[in-house]
């Protein structure tokens, strides 16, 4: 792995995890020891509520090559990733949970899989250990990223991943609070691939996404990103249009042949309904991207740092 010759720099988004960082860290960097190879730590403290901040502190002052950034408030994993791999200094980047879910011990598995016609790499979990919703809401994420990055790769897309630091230039100017690294990755490159590492379960608390919180993340992500909704307002613009049509066709063709109208009240109110229907959908899909466009001329940022600390 002669690219690592300049380092990796590990970003690891950080909330309520007080009682699982010190040991993190720990594993860590006895895996880069071991390994021989330069690296850094930077923890993004997104807003946690308990003494998170305190611990990253303590162990920038007793290990060596520890970043920490303290966020303004809570916006974010994704948000304060975006903030750590702008922070980087190295050619290569890692990105892990906080939990311990990802063994440190299967990132230089990572790197290894980083070759010349590779520049991003996903740690696939072998086995989901979560819930049935939880897991059903993770296949979502990926199937909706599949179809904005445009590479069934997508499918094995995971929160520890290494790539290479050189892509971030491809979204530098990008300044918005609605962020997805996988797709900002995609920007840069196409060179996708991954390898099937273990996937812990929690030793301590419990996650802050639910089924509900990932099926609005993936909708974000599908607006946000793509124009996939609008596409299918379209097409169910089009397909009314054409039931309209043949509606028309049979009433006419009805009053021709048969002498008059079509009675009853119910068959208008049901076309009536459907139709009104089909255009209140198509106009909250157009909604959520005109609100979007707002929130971006806004130039609302994606992070703000409070405090950084630094061994």
């Amino acid at each position: 792995m002669n690219f690592l010759k300049n380092g990796c720099s590990v970003v690891i988004p950080c909330f309520n995890s007080e009682k699982t960082l010190e040991e993190l860290i720990e594993r860590i960097i006895e895996v880069f020891k071991e390994q021989k190879f330069d690296f850094e730590i930077i923890l993004v403290n997104d807003s946690s509520r308990d003494n998170t901040w305190k611990i990253i502190k303590q162990l920038a002052g007793k290990y060596k090559n520890i970043v920490g950034l303290n966020m303004m408030k809570n916006y974010g994993q994704h948000n304060a990733l975006l903030c750590g791999i702008r922070r980087a200094k190295y050619e290569i980047v890692t990105t892990m949970d906080d939990d311990l879910q990802h063994p440190p011990e299967e990132i230089p598995k990572l790197l290894s899989e980083l070759r010349d016609n590779v520049d991003v790499v996903y740690g696939s979990a072998k086995e989901q250990v979560h819930g049935l919703f939880r897991n059903l809401a993770s296949r979502i994420i990926k199937m909706t990223l599949a179809t904005i990055m445009g590479t069934k790769t997508a499918i094995k897309v995971s929160a520890f991943r290494v790539f290479r630091t050189k892509i971030r230039e491809s979204f530098e100017n990008y300044n918005s609070p609605n962020v997805s690294i996988d797709v900002l990755l995609s920007w840069g490159t196409n060179k996708f691939s991954s390898v099937d590492v273990e996937h812990l379960e929690r030793k301590e608390g419990r996650s802050n996404y639910n089924f509900w919180k990932l099926t609005s993340h993936a909708f974000d992500m599908i607006t946000g990103f793509s124009v996939l909704p609008l596409r299918v307002a379209s097409f169910i613009g089009l397909i009314f249009t054409i039931f309209g049509f043949f509606v028309m066709v049979y009433v006419i063709g009805r009053y021709i042949i048969v002498g008059g109208s079509i009675p009853g009240f119910p068959f208008l109110a049901s076309i009536i309904t459907i139709f009104s229907g089909a255009q209140l959908f198509s106009l909250g899909i157009i909604g959520e991207y005109i609100a979007r466009i707002h929130f971006r001329s806004m130039n609302k940022p994606a992070y703000s740092v409070k405090e950084e600390v630094q061994s």
